[in-house]
């Protein structure tokens, strides 16, 4: 019979005061600082991660797009559903995002979203799958973290603030704030980062993630007034 000593020294068994096992798949995030932090050193392959963020445009994309610019420099797949405007291609390709492999999915409704989100994970064919979600509940939160179990990349949902008050089955959490001194264009802006959950011991203090103030990547026209209904498209022009 095996002890409990070598049962430790197994890699499925997780300690819950110790991060989990370095060999926990993840997808780098890009931010040396943010990776020593988090299980496996990067974004959650094979999970859903959830970024709670109080606006559009605060820096949110730019903790994640080193990731996406790193997966589609080698070939792999990624995906923006229900974005709330237009992607901004300029700077996603100025961010080194190769367009040609990211697809945006515009989706109607909040059931149609999720229900895209899901047959896109259980698909297999991205690396990465960001979707905007203003409302979700625990259910539909965990169909979707149940699909990411099946996929070679991770999954992102942006949510607000008060979602922070509520259940998730998601293995990441994290929530942001933004903090620019005035009168800086792109040296002192920090972005906040608290790491809400995660497979391991709380973090206490928040970290300060240096950024370049953000870029529009996002457009500022809604989806609902670009395309008709039901269409996928592909970021891929200027």
């Amino acid at each position: 019979m095996a002890t409990l000593a070598d049962l430790l020294q197994r890699q499925a068994v997780w300690r819950g005061g110790a991060l989990a096992a370095a060999a926990v798949p993840a997808v780098p995030t890009g931010f040396a600082a943010l990776d020593r932090e988090l299980p496996g050193g990067g974004w959650p392959a094979g999970g859903l991660a959830e970024v709670l963020c109080p606006g559009e445009g605060i820096g949110e994309l730019q903790l994640v797009l080193p990731a996406l610019a790193a997966l589609t420099a080698a070939g792999c797949r990624v995906a923006w559903l229900a974005p709330p405007h237009l992607p901004y291609a300029p700077a996603l390709r100025a961010a080194g995002v190769r367009l040609e492999r990211l697809t945006v999915v515009r989706a109607p409704g909040r059931r149609d979203a999720l229900w895209a989100a899901e047959q896109a994970l259980r698909a297999r064919v991205f690396h990465a799958l960001l979707i905007w979600l203003p409302r979700a509940r625990f259910p539909e939160l965990r169909r979707l973290a149940v699909a990411a179990q099946a996929g070679p990349g991770f999954a992102l949902a942006f949510r607000p603030p008060e979602a922070g008050c509520e259940s998730s089955p998601a293995v990441l959490r994290l929530a942001l704030e933004a903090a620019f001194e005035p009168g800086l264009e792109t040296e002192g802006c920090r972005l906040t980062v608290r790491i809400l959950k995660r497979r391991g011991a709380p973090v206490a203090a928040p970290l300060r993630i240096p950024i370049e103030r953000p870029a529009r990547a996002l457009g500022r026209a809604p989806l609902s007034a670009a395309w008709p209904a039901g269409v996928v498209a592909r970021a891929c022009a200027a």
